[in-house]
């Protein structure tokens, strides 16, 4: 398992969002900074909390240019139904390979039941890594304010 440090490039990911074509990162998010967020299920009230966080601050994210996207290992039904229910307006993907996602990028893994622990990654506007927040466990998260106000910071002191 290799983690993922600043500067590093972030791997190709492929997404498979329930309500929309397949992405591939981190060229989807290409051009602006990013939030690539791994979570472990529908189930986790961390991880529910979090995702609507997220889409609660989409205001401030879109203003400050900042995508988002997260995956699970749920199916497309549970996923879709997490969507709708929260009313998710970025891209979240379902039926993560999660020991695949772990070799690439890091992730600890669960293994009975099989889930990604919480991951977060903040992308450069070239798909380098700016953050990583790795969880062994069900608390440790990237949270709204702090990516708004790191992106902020590193726009300001880009030179």
């Amino acid at each position: 398992m290799t983690l993922l440090h600043p500067g590093d490039p972030f791997p190709h990911l492929r997404v498979e969002p329930s309500d929309a074509p397949a992405i591939d990162l981190p060229d989807h998010l290409h051009g602006r900074f990013g939030v690539v967020l791994f979570f472990r299920g529908a189930w986790c009230p961390y991880c529910v909390a979090q995702l609507r966080a997220f889409g609660h601050a989409a205001d401030e994210l879109r203003q400050n240019d900042i995508g988002v996207v997260a995956m699970s290992v749920d199916d497309e039904a549970t996923t879709a139904k997490l969507i709708a229910e929260h009313r998710l307006a970025f891209p979240v993907g379902h039926s993560a390979d999660a020991r695949a996602i772990a070799d690439r990028t890091g992730a600890f893994v669960n293994a009975e039941p099989l889930h990604l622990q919480s991951t977060g990654f903040v992308l450069d506007p070239v798909g380098r890594v700016a953050v990583s927040v790795y969880s062994s466990g069900a608390i440790g998260r990237l949270v709204p304010s702090d990516v708004v106000g790191m992106v902020r910071y590193l726009r300001e002191h880009a030179g």
